[in-house]
């Protein structure tokens, strides 16, 4: 198979190759092709052209990555949408992003599965739009992170040779494919070198030990929640998982203690890595082959410059804390119709990731705070402010704050206050179901507390220090 509209794949001939599978599909290299040519057949007559954008709305499928590979295939850029999405939601990235056609559950079969030959060569580039990922922030309302394939080329050469992935390798792709990092460890960095990918719609410990039996992988990629799901299975449920020669745990902290427990439950080596969708998934990894720091996220992988700057610009040496920063042809090109916020992460040519962190002397990053509010549950980065937002226009309220709350399972969950306007009555019950039906469920605050007022600091604003000592003082009395 001779993917020519994608830059950095070299001509090569991978046709019969085992290439993709999920539970109804399985494809070699030369039928994936063929999906995809006729699949970009389909996008053309419905209008998309060079420098359009198309939205997919799918969860984890074979078409998922065919609707992606054939906008690609156009000149076009795909922003994979997650499918659980409210309408809400949906809308605004879809709105957003100016998308031009949305591919989802009600026209997926509408795709042909053979080509008719009638589409002129390729032109895709490297530095054409590739992705669109979303990705809350500050205002509340997502953003779109642009990735153009240059970004792409970068962060799959960079993975590649960092977890050594080639031919003979297979991915178990459990994540979600609205998310970059499972676009880029789990689809593209195995399919540049001829591997093959089995794709799973969801997870669940017993069948995806099953699943590792049954297609015998040899990497897969997954959040710390996950691997906390699967130490916990009683020790009764076993399975051959030998063809694993190692997975990577990232997307959220993880504690070096979940890491010796799966070793030694399971016998393969876990590495943690670290990035940002801005960085196009992923920035640093503990090596597969080397030494493996317990407690750090590893060196920088290659291609890319990963340092601690101080609050002043100034670069700091081994040992010092400050805001990690990245660069490299990773780093996004900005984001969509977003000239400040792009202003503010990359202005002075870092990419400035919020979170706070120590290189060691041999280079390897510890992540040790975040500047950010952001919350990670399970893995899935949620941003207080679009919560907030929700809770605001709620009956009766004045004042709205989420913090995440501790959880044994998902590291961190949404945990709201709230304070009522003068002489009204917030209705907990009904405030949650108007979350329920702006937000997704993971989105959904665990719980609302009502305080007469919230406290602030001194210049005013609502005091989210002081919130998360008072939930872990609560916490902390209940336990």
């Amino acid at each position: 198979m001779t993917l020519t509209y994608l830059p950095w794949r070299r001509p090569t001939a991978y046709d019969e190759r085992p290439c993709v599978r999920d539970e109804r599909t399985a494809l070699d290299y030369r039928g994936f092709a063929a999906r995809v040519e006729a699949a970009a057949e389909h996008l053309a007559a419905q209008g998309v052209r060079r420098g359009s954008v198309v939205a997919v709305m799918l969860p984890n499928q074979v078409e998922l990555l065919v609707v992606i590979m054939a906008a690609w295939r156009l000149g076009a850029a795909a922003t994979p949408v997650n499918p659980t999405f409210t309408p809400t939601e949906s809308g605004h990235q879809i709105s957003d992003s100016g998308a031009v056609l949305v591919i989802d559950r009600d026209n997926v079969a509408d795709l042909p599965t053979e080509p008719a030959g009638t589409l002129p060569p390729a032109e895709t580039a490297p530095g054409d739009l590739a992705l669109l990922v979303y990705t809350s922030g500050s205002t509340g309302r997502p953003k779109g992170v642009m990735l153009d394939h240059g970004n792409l080329a970068a962060m799959i050469s960079g993975m590649g040779e960092g977890i050594r992935a080639g031919a003979d390798d297979h991915c178990l792709l459990v994540l979600p494919l609205f998310h970059v990092n499972a676009i880029c460890v789990s689809f593209l960095t195995p399919m540049s070198v001829g591997a093959q990918l089995t794709v799973l719609q969801r997870f669940h410990p017993v069948e995806f030990l099953g699943a590792i039996e049954r297609y015998r992988p040899t990497y897969f990629s997954a959040v710390p929640t996950i691997y906390s799901h699967l130490v916990a299975l009683p020790t009764e449920f076993t399975a051959d998982v030998g063809s694993v020669r190692f997975a990577i745990c990232g997307a959220a902290p993880a504690p070096p203690e979940l890491f010796a427990a799966v070793e030694k439950r399971f016998g393969f080596p876990l590495v943690e890595g670290y990035g940002l969708s801005e960085g196009t998934c992923a920035s640093t990894c503990n090596p597969v082959d080397g030494v493996r720091k317990p407690g750090t996220v590893g060196p920088a992988l290659p291609g890319q410059l990963v340092a601690i700057m101080a609050p002043d610009g100034a670069l700091l040496p081994a040992g010092e804390r400050g805001e990690v920063v990245v660069k490299g042809d990773n780093v996004m090109r900005g984001y969509l119709n977003r000239p400040v916020a792009t202003a503010e992460a990359l202005g002075d040519g870092w990419l400035h990731t919020g979170d706070v962190g120590i290189l060691d002397e041999d280079g390897y990053l510890r992540i040790v705070d975040r500047i950010k509010d952001m919350i990670i549950r399970g893995g899935e980065n949620i941003y207080p402010k679009e919560i907030e937002n929700v809770l605001h226009g709620g009956t009766g309220v004045l004042e709205a704050s989420v913090v995440g709350g501790a959880d044994t399972v998902y590291g961190e969950v949404p945990v709201a206050f709230v304070a009522p306007e003068p002489g009204a009555v917030i209705d907990v019950d009904v405030l949650l179901a108007r979350c329920r039906e702006e937000l997704t469920k993971i989105k959904v605050p665990v719980v609302v507390h009502v305080l007469d007022a919230l406290p602030k600091n001194p210049v005013g604003k609502i005091d989210k220090p002081a919130l998360r000592a008072r939930l872990a003082a609560t916490t902390s009395k209940e336990s």
